[in-house]
């Protein structure tokens, strides 16, 4: 008789044993699909990964790219290759609005094309390049009898231009980046002694700075020195005034080094905050 209850406490305990380490076991898988459940539920919104960035080119030929032997763009495919090597970026779109011969009434009048604006609402950064053109209108209409005066009179109404070309540029997208590319002097090799031109260049790109100064996220951006005392040929020898190939990669990189490259993009939550993004 004991030896028949002592095999039934050892059964007892045994089944017990297995009953317990069935429970200590099961433990771990459990709590494994009630994590990935969570996972499941709490997935990772899209907007928290890298967009590919869009940037929005608008101006006069140096946009456009004129002088550029492979017609592709000027400076901006230089730009973008340069971006895409930034470990925050993903892509880069670029958007060409260049027209040559554009000055600052005619690229303020561009603005309001809707295919522009909705570019522009949609852009990370804004790359502005005017006013040469706006130059070379005085000396044309003045070419018999030139005077400091006149480039004077003609800057008040390029400021005021400006002004109103950032303006609308900032009414379109409050959060994006916006560049002003200064103007340079083409003839510093054919025409050394004519400082006079050097004098002008350089007051009008003082204005410009000024007026970019006056908005957030806006920057100016100097190339004059590019084409200064270089011993390399950086023109178009068509014309000798727009940039070549190298004049455009050199431009670019000037670009490039002045840009806020490390919070350009729209995967800042900030940004797409400012924007009205939805929630993915």
């Amino acid at each position: 008789m004991k030896y028949i209850i002592t095999c039934l406490l050892i059964c007892l305990f045994l089944i017990s044993g297995c009953s317990q380490s069935q429970t200590v076991s099961t433990q771990p898988l459990e709590q494994y699909q009630h994590l990935t459940e969570l996972s499941k539920k709490q997935e990772i919104p899209s907007r928290f990964f890298p967009d590919p960035i869009q940037i929005v080119s608008v101006g006069d030929s140096l946009t456009q790219g004129v002088g550029d032997s492979k017609d592709n763009g000027g400076y901006l495919p230089y730009l973008k290759k340069k971006l895409e090597k930034e470990p925050n970026i993903t892509a880069v779109e670029m958007v060409n609005y260049g027209v040559r011969g554009n000055r600052t009434d005619q690229l303020l009048k561009r603005l309001d094309k809707k295919e522009i604006r909705e570019h522009i609402e949609q852009a990370d950064s804004i790359v502005v390049t005017i006013g040469g053109n706006d130059i070379m209108k005085v000396f044309k209409q003045n070419f018999t009898h030139l005077e400091m005066d006149q480039f004077e009179t003609a800057k008040i109404g390029y400021e005021d231009r400006l002004r109103k070309i950032f303006d609308k540029i900032r009414t379109y997208n409050k959060s994006a980046q916006i560049y002003l590319v200064g103007v340079y002097n083409p003839y510093t090799k054919i025409f050394a002694d004519l400082y006079e031109l050097d004098m002008i260049i350089a007051d009008w790109n003082n204005s410009g700075e000024k007026i970019v100064s006056q908005y957030d996220s806006a920057y100016f951006i100097s190339i004059e020195d590019i084409f200064q005392n270089t011993t390399e040929d950086l023109l178009y020898t068509e014309d000798y005034f727009h940039p070549n190939d190298r004049g455009y990669e050199l431009i670019a990189t000037r670009i490039y080094n002045n840009m806020e490259v490390a919070t350009l993009g729209r995967e800042t939550l900030e940004a797409a905050s400012i924007r009205g993004d939805e929630p993915q």
